[in-house]
């Protein structure tokens, strides 16, 4: 299963934890992350476009930490004519310029999920097709239904 997870996610555990929605996401996140390391099927997609995000980064101790999964990335997306096309009508549909683009790199990869904690990209998940978007939570309970870790 190849997945997707935006640099809002890798940026959760770094946000206030004394928000419990916040925490939440944060434990599903690192839950997420534990499987991709134990390599139970789960495929990390990294883009171009997470590497420029996260060199923008003012934090270089939060950069580093997040480069880190960049190397357990099983597919690097590289910019390509199709992911600016793709990204030129998910604008049209009203998404982010950047989310734009880490939405096509997802699909471009072929992603059965694109996984997020911006809200503003999850109340737009049905202007998307053939790729499930949803908070790290959501990916978890649909794991755990299709009793996928056992």
């Amino acid at each position: 299963m190849k997945i997707y997870l935006d640099l809002c996610c890798f940026n959760r555990p770094y946000d206030d934890q004394s928000f419990l929605s916040i925490h939440i996401e944060t434990q599903a996140k690192l839950g997420i992350q534990d499987l991709i390391e134990e390599e139970k099927g789960i495929y990390l997609i990294w883009s171009f476009m997470m590497d420029y995000e996260n060199a923008s980064n003012p934090d270089s101790f939060v950069s580093r930490e997040i480069s880190y999964w960049r190397n357990k990335a099983s597919i690097i997306v590289n910019k390509n004519e199709s992911i600016i096309k793709q990204a030129e009508k998910l604008f049209a549909a009203g998404f982010g310029k950047k989310d734009s683009i880490h939405i096509a790199s997802a699909i471009d990869a072929g992603a059965g999920f694109f996984i997020t904690v911006d809200k503003g990209i999850i109340n737009k998940r049905d202007k998307v097709n053939g790729l499930r978007i949803c908070s790290p939570v959501d990916f978890i309970s649909i794991l755990e239904e299709k009793n996928y870790e056992k």
